[in-house]
């Protein structure tokens, strides 16, 4: 936002990304898959659904965020909210059944209740900048089993390269779960922000010829037309006057970016910073989609360097913004600045830097160059987390990305800024706890559930997400499963994650006061008093004593660290992750204050002892789990991130309550 006028004084914009919306309800077009007979508020309905194991191992849930979405959008109208930002990823992968569901659902409370959607793409909408064949493994069909369906041009199916595994379903081929690319997306949701309309004050895009005080909606409409909308995209950075000679494998790529003026004196900016790279050495075939690469771990990082005309856009926005006394709000898909709490060196250290998905992360050099451009207030998505991130910059540059968090996973929520006198911006974050139907499913995952038992399937997820008593508290089922599947699996390392599953707090804090390395066998032999080796039993009672002791000096005993486990530990880890300041409300404090204390010992007595000159050492373990708690710690916040005001004219930030 650059300046603040009376016209929009006290106006409210709510901001949903990632709704990853799949329209469990939707008809195939061609019946080819009718999905699963169910009871429904509506009268019996048929529910083409996911599973609930590839729920449980992904990111976002698949099927109740339907339910959700509803929730959601009854708050707004309850609100009298007349303006959704949809920031990218809104449906599940593009797929022509779940747009058409997405825009029904649009067009019904925009022409009941006035709302005025204005949407960006993410990287899973579309997938590609072309439609392509696609389809997935994983819908639950009769009887539990899994249900693939591809779409006609799929290897599966125009091949009849058939699964025969006996756990599945035979495929089914339908064209309705290819994945569309940018034409036929943004004709659907056309209405929705892409293209301009009558009602709007000023509409444009990066390729109008014209930026005019007034609104032509004729020359508008003209200019923004899909085929006016393009740029050149090489394999090494931008195009176009950008191109250098050793440039290669160039092609010519949609790009969605619009200037929208809904009303006197509000200016959003839907930025479409989707990043679609040519592979080198393509088939020549400009309309392929299996040319160009995915965009989700592009981000701002590739804009800079592959849409580099952008930059020059939101420049000259911003000054116009400010030059005519509008109120700016930018959105996109992805972070504009570091979203990890300061915690990134750590994370690559202890899990590596391919882990965690740090190659979403913007570098400092892009949170500058972005910075630069004079932009001061961001909402993005694509994290599926709620944080504030404040970049500084020189000449006083500040800018502020606020990362939304998406209603398909934990904490289920959207964000609300209200626009305030004198540059100022309330942004509040709202919680979606009970959600009217969102068990509406549960007793197909129950027959999903008994076919996994019935085969003896590995891995097999948590039957006690189906007592879940509100949709916030399934999202939580949701982030423990998927931490327990996939997450401590794939990101920690062994040694770290086996030695959680097996300790609780005050057998951390006991190794937090070890002067040598032992093993994971020793430590459990020496907690169950069977280790034979007298030096080890000395120094592991040592450690205890030593720990009691400063839990005693902390006003806290030995005894209470027992309380939780490093399992605990693990999922209050994800929480705070996802959730930032919002998952504090789930974390017991005097447990959050367990992980504090532990951090100290683990690390800041060891600085300390450092400049004495101390010639203790580290163990590895130690090491590992100082660096772990201090990840945690960091994750729970360094800006506000639940309710707050943004004083835009002098770069700060404070809680509100």
């Amino acid at each position: 936002m650059q300046k603040s006028t009376l016209a929009v004084d006290h106006m409210q914009i709510a901001f949903m990304p990632d709704i990853h919306f799949h329209d469990i309800y939707g008809h195939f077009s061609d019946e080819v898959f009718q999905g699963l007979p169910t009871n429904t508020a509506q009268g019996k309905q048929n529910a083409n659904i996911r599973s609930m194991r590839a729920q449980l191992q992904s990111t976002r849930l698949f099927n109740e965020n339907y339910f959700a979405l509803l929730a959601a959008l009854d708050d707004i109208v309850k609100r009298k909210i007349k303006y959704v930002a949809l920031p990218g990823d809104f449906s599940d992968d593009g797929q022509p059944v779940h747009m058409r569901g997405l825009k029904n659902i649009l067009d019904k409370y925009h022409h009941q209740y006035g709302i005025e959607f204005f949407a960006a793409p993410g990287n899973h909408d579309p997938t590609r900048p072309f439609s392509h064949p696609a389809g997935k493994p994983d819908y639950l069909g009769a009887g539990g089993k899994e249900q693939p369906v591809f779409s006609l041009q799929h290897p599966l199916c125009k091949n009849k390269n058939y699964d025969n595994d006996k756990d599945r379903h035979a495929v089914i081929c339908s064209d309705d779960v290819q994945e569309l690319g940018y034409k036929p997306i943004m004709d659907l949701l056309g209405e929705h922000g892409f293209y301009p309309k009558k009602s709007y004050r000023y509409f444009e895009t990066p390729y109008s010829s014209e930026k005019k005080f007034h609104y032509d909606f004729s020359k508008a409409k003209h200019e923004a037309q899909f085929d006016k909308r393009h740029y050149e995209i090489c394999h090494q950075g931008t195009g176009g006057k950008y191109k250098k000679p050793h440039y290669s494998d160039c092609n010519q790529v949609a790009d969605s970016s619009y200037l929208v003026e809904p009303t006197a004196g509000l200016w959003l900016l839907a930025i479409d910073a989707n990043v679609y790279q040519p592979k080198l050495g393509t088939d020549g075939n400009p309309q392929n989609a299996e040319n160009f690469l995915g965009s989700s771990d592009a981000g701002y990082n590739k804009v800079i360097t592959h849409k580099t005309h952008l930059l020059e856009w939101i420049t000259d926005v911003v000054q116009r913004a400010q030059a005519q006394d509008k109120t700016l709000i930018a959105f996109s898909h992805f972070p504009m600045q570091e979203f990890y709490d300061g915690a990134s060196a750590d994370i690559a250290q202890l899990m590596g830097e391919q882990k965690f998905q740090l190659s979403r992360n913007p570098s400092t050099n892009t949170s500058k160059m972005l910075a630069d451009t004079g932009l001061k207030i961001h909402v993005a998505g694509h994290m599926h987390i709620n944080d504030t991130g404040v970049y500084r910059g020189e000449h006083n540059k500040v800018l502020f990305n606020i990362q939304a968090p998406s209603l398909a996973a934990y904490i289920p929520a959207y964000k609300i800024l209200s626009i305030r006198p004198d540059q100022q911006i309330e942004v509040e974050t709202i919680v979606l706890k009970d959600v009217p139907r969102f068990d509406e499913l549960f007793g197909h995952y129950l027959t999903e559930w008994n076919y996994l038992q019935s085969i003896d399937a590995p891995d097999i997820w948590d039957k006690n997400i189906l007592h879940a008593k509100n949709y916030r508290q399934f999202t939580e089922w949701h982030l423990r499963e998927l931490a327990r599947l996939r997450f401590l699996p794939q990101d920690w390392p062994a040694d770290i994650r086996q030695l959680l599953m097996q300790l609780n707090g005050a057998q951390l804090l006991i190794i937090s006061q070890l002067k040598t390395d032992i093993s994971l066998a020793q430590i459990g032999a020496l907690i169950n008093h069977q280790d034979q080796d007298n030096s080890l039993a000395g120094e592991w009672q040592l450690a205890t004593r030593q720990a009691a002791s400063f839990a005693k000096k902390n006003g806290l005993s030995l005894d209470s660290f027992s309380t939780w486990t490093g399992t605990d530990l693990s999922v209050d880890f994800y929480r705070l992750w996802s959730a930032d300041q919002l998952a504090l409300k789930d974390i017991d404090p005097r447990r959050f204050k367990h992980y504090e204390l532990l951090a100290q010992q683990l690390l800041v007595s060891d600085r300390q002892n450092t400049k004495k000159q101390s010639t203790k050492p580290r163990t590895i373990y130690q090491e590992k789990l100082g660096t772990l708690l201090n990840i945690l710690v960091q994750f729970s916040g360094d800006a506000p991130s639940d309710h707050f005001l943004l004083d835009l004219k002098n770069g700060k930030i404070k809680p509100l309550p």
